[in-house]
């Protein structure tokens, strides 16, 4: 389906590897052109090559850097498909789109946890101090960021930390420096395939007890609660961030987001 009418709309996705390509493809079918932020030369792969796609590889810093960005590439709408834990880039984006008076769209996936008695909600990284830890095998899924803090925190409440993290230069570089002993270090990517082997598999070799992770919507969490549905495991997610609740639109399927994006003419 083609739009003439939308040649010269200029849409930014900022996203990662799941949404962002998904959500371009579509926008680009009809016509519009897409400017598509990543973090990495390799999530940039993953959208399709296409005259009227531009990918921006790198951090944006600041609100000013954002405000620049959509008065040059000339921004008529912005979708913001981030990490629901990407707190920070969505305030700069939330404050630089008010000031300019840019329309800022949120896609954020479902988290559609199951109902079982095995998986917990919690508030903050380190609250599963609620539960008995002492000597438990904890596995945490949690990116790198917070990952160093974290371990240390429960592995001075006498638990026993492992990891999996990306295969990225910054998570490994984190990994390895972190306080955890490396042979609790595992480099993977989340399954997709929604077998989650290997996940399993080293969950069953470190005998894993309680599973950390953060409540993203994403492919990773849907594996965690999958291995963890029907086992003596425990899965405990970190609840969304309440900032992106500020949004006046927001979005989980990608047919109303791209549906509001035609009819609002942006």
């Amino acid at each position: 389906m083609q739009n003439q009418g939308n040649c010269y709309k200029n849409v930014w996705i900022l996203s990662g590897t799941s949404d962002g390509p998904v959500i371009a493809s579509r926008l680009l079918e009809l016509n519009y052109s897409v400017f598509a932020s990543v973090l990495t030369y390799k999530a940039g792969q993953a959208y399709i090559e296409n005259p009227k796609l531009h990918i921006i590889t790198g951090k944006l810093n600041n609100k000013d850097q954002i405000i620049n960005f959509m008065n040059k590439n000339k921004i008529t709408c912005v979708v913001d498909a981030t990490h629901p834990f990407a707190v920070i880039i969505s305030k700069n984006l939330n404050n630089a789109c008010k000031e300019i008076n840019t329309p800022l769209l949120l896609f954020e996936r479902k988290s559609l946890i199951k109902n079982t008695n095995n998986f917990f909600y919690i508030d903050d990284l380190k609250d599963i101090n609620n539960f008995d830890i002492e000597n438990k095998n904890i596995l945490l899924a949690i990116g790198s960021r917070f990952l160093n803090d974290t371990a240390n925190y429960y592995m001075n409440c006498k638990a026993n930390i492992f990891t999996r993290v990306l295969p990225t230069y910054e998570s490994i570089t984190k990994a390895f420096g972190s306080c955890i002993k490396n042979s609790n270090i595992a480099i993977l990517e989340p399954s997709k395939n929604n077998k989650c082997t290997l996940e399993k598999k080293l969950c069953d070799f470190w005998e894993i007890d309680y599973v950390l992770c953060r409540e993203s919507g994403s492919y990773s969490q849907k594996n965690w609660e999958s291995i963890v549905s029907g086992s003596k495991m425990k899965l405990f997610l970190v609840k969304r961030p309440k900032i992106k609740n500020d949004y006046s639109y927001s979005f989980n399927h990608y047919k109303d987001l791209i549906n509001h994006i035609i009819k609002s003419n942006y």
